[in-house]
């Protein structure tokens, strides 16, 4: 093991000591990054790059709740970022989400309304059977991950807020009642005005263009999506480096002389491996610590930011040896890899958003690291925690795991590293 962790120091040291290489590592990509914000307004109070959300809205309550969450989304607070559209069958919603051409369908189910607030003369009347809790259904659409998850919150931080006016307005009639300051007449008229009006207050906590607590959860830094984006893009071009130094290596009479000495060849390949996923790591942790500083970017919770960069390097790690493998020379891999981190690049959603691409696109893209990573950093964007990042990481993992294992079987087969 500390032979294996030696070799994969030594190969971070040697990136370390090439200009050229760290020169299209970090400063190509950092680059790229303040140009893309300059094009998108982050850096001349432009949009965040959300807007216009197709959402559509099945209202089938037809009452009080329902017609205030349509509103909602009708709203002036989210005109800019929500494009609601009306539809009064959710079969039909639940197709053109299906068919990709919406992000979700918010379906208000009938009885929403009547299962919060009470009828009249029933809010005190202890033999009144309350009806089974309507939940609110938000069918997304799971090639539109970042849009579908704003229009979830905006629904969650509505239910929330109704719930919790609802639970304090009745502890404080009970409070009222129990001090006798009201009779139960005066305890029923209050409790009626008081869940009547409840719709009322949930306007000022979905606007999402206020400093708002309701509002942090989908508040979003388009620099929390280029910076990663580009970072993925260029970890490409870093895994193939590492992978090319194999080739060199071996070429160059390295790794025999290495293999005389009292070290195996597992060793030999652990330690190369580690090499390339220590680059990767000291990369991408290297270029967001860089947006952090410069640009005040905030990304979220710290144990899922350091759990996914380590997975999205493992998976990008996996690509680069499998690249090593079927390759014969360090030409060749520094030629299919910037292929390939151009192609992950625009597969991966590195310049354009997924959302935006073709259904067919967006589903080959879950072969790049570039996509999962993205969809890992865009979720801690909008408030997200680890629990949160289990899809992504646990799919680049999966990855990098299996390309991994490919390579090792290449490996072997070809001989290409041997006493």
């Amino acid at each position: 093991m500390v032979k294996t962790l030696l070799i994969g120091l030594k190969d971070l040291k040697l990136m370390f000591r090439d200009r050229a290489a760290l020169t299209f590592m970090l400063l190509a990509p950092f680059l790229l990054t303040i140009g893309m914000g300059f094009v998108t307004g982050r850096f001349s109070g432009g949009s965040s790059g959300l807007s216009d959300i197709p959402v559509i809205i099945v209202n089938l309550d037809n009452d009080q709740l329902g017609d205030a969450l349509t509103e909602a989304f009708s709203s002036e607070e989210l005109a800019d970022l929500m494009e609601p559209t009306a539809s009064s069958d959710p079969e039909a919603a639940r197709r053109f989400i299906d068919e990709d051409q919406a992000a979700a369908a918010v379906i208000i189910p009938e009885g929403f309304t009547r299962s919060i607030l009470p009828a009249a003369g029933t809010t005190f009347d202890q033999n009144y059977m309350e009806p089974e809790p309507v939940q609110i259904e938000v069918y997304a659409s799971p090639s539109r991950p970042t849009s579908a998850g704003v229009v979830k919150a905006v629904v969650d931080e509505f239910v929330s807020q109704i719930e919790e006016g609802r639970t304090n307005g009745m502890t404080t009639m009970m409070g009222l009642g129990s001090s006798g300051l009201l009779d139960l007449q005066d305890m029923e008229g209050e409790a009626r005005r008081l869940f009547e009006n409840i719709e009322q207050a949930e306007t000022t906590v979905i606007s999402l263009k206020k400093n708002q607590a309701g509002a942090q959860a989908v508040e979003f830094d388009i620099l929390a999506y280029m910076a990663p984006g580009m970072a993925l893009m260029f970890l490409m071009y870093t895994v193939s480096y590492g992978g090319r130094s194999i080739l060199a290596e071996r070429s160059q009479g390295t790794l025999p002389r290495l293999l005389v000495s009292p070290t195996s060849m597992s060793q030999v390949l652990g330690g190369k491996v580690l090499g390339i996923f220590f680059m990767g790591v000291a990369q991408i942790g290297i270029l967001i610590l860089a947006s952090t500083v410069f640009f005040g970017v905030k990304w979220g919770d710290t144990a899922g930011l350091l759990l996914l960069i380590l997975a999205a390097v493992f998976g990008a790690t996996g690509w680069g040896m499998l690249i090593t493998a079927l390759s014969r020379t360090p030409a060749q891999v520094a030629n299919i890899g910037a292929a390939i981190m151009l192609i992950f690049g625009i597969l991966g959603g590195s310049f354009v958003n997924l959302e935006q691409m073709p259904a067919a696109i967006r589903m080959f893209s879950r072969i790049t690291p570039n996509a999962w990573g993205l969809d890992g950093f865009t979720t801690l964007a909008l408030g997200g925690t680890l629990l949160n990042l289990v899809e992504p990481i646990g799919a680049l993992l999966v990855m990098g795991a299996m390309l991994f294992g490919i390579a090792v079987l290449l490996f072997h087969r070809q001989g290409m590293i041997q006493k």
